[in-house]
């Protein structure tokens, strides 16, 4: 274990979809199993093209919950499938949500960083009643949880950050997320340490660098235990 003195940060923030939750499978799924039901035979990867290009923009838009912005989704990604999904059929998608997966190796990281004395947290684009059906996933409690619904607004964005440095005062604060856009850009812009999950083995976007970076939750440990 690494002890309180040698450790370089106190506290871990986690982005949660795509970084904890393999949202990817979870939204491919919900979608697939939608379609099917109309006729449809949608493949995952273009379903998440599709749905990549859309989620920005709804977001980038006059603040919505996280729940309308799923349904606004599914409308528009089905509109691209020429599905004829009525409005009041999207809830399929934030009803799905709370079944998302997490990575296989996100609850024994979690459980290794608290045993090393972190403490940690999730800034993430959600809901508060949403994130509290995906946190049963975990076997760890979380010390801070920024949501969308509380800052009103999306990252990248900076308001989740600005809010959790509010949180976490004067203690040493790593960020660590998959999605390059929505997590590394903005947390470099604001001098956050940042550790990039680079789960989808892509290259940097912007001009942001993150401290390190590894394909799994399980090189985070690793580099942390390196780093101390």
């Amino acid at each position: 274990m690494v002890s309180q003195m040698n450790r370089s940060f106190d506290v871990i923030t986690f982005d949660c979809y795509g970084t904890l939750i393999d949202w990817e499978a979870g939204i491919g799924g919900a979608f697939r199993s939608a379609a099917a039901g109309a006729g449809l035979d949608l493949g995952r990867d273009e379903i998440m093209r599709v749905y990549h290009e859309v989620e920005p923009t709804v977001q980038a838009s006059t603040y919505l919950r996280y729940r309308e912005i799923l349904r606004e989704v599914a409308f528009r990604v089905a509109q691209r499938f020429d599905w004829e999904l009525e409005p009041a059929d999207t809830e399929f998608l934030p009803n799905s949500l709370v079944s998302w997966p997490p990575f296989r190796d996100t609850d024994r990281a979690l459980q290794d960083l608290l045993e090393r004395g972190y403490e940690l947290g999730i800034l993430s684009n959600i809901d508060d009643d949403l994130l509290a059906g995906t946190l049963r996933h975990f076997s760890v409690g979380f010390d801070v949880l920024v949501t969308a619904q509380q800052v009103e607004s999306y990252k990248p964005q900076h308001a989740h950050f600005i809010r959790a440095r509010e949180l976490i005062g004067s203690r040493r604060w790593l960020h660590a997320a998959q999605s390059y856009f929505h997590d590394v850009e903005p947390a470099a812009q604001l001098d956050i340490p940042v550790f990039w999950v680079n789960r989808k083995h892509e290259d940097p976007t912007g001009n942001a660098r993150p401290l390190a970076q590894a394909e799994t939750l399980r090189g985070l440990v690793e580099w942390l235990d390196g780093a101390n």
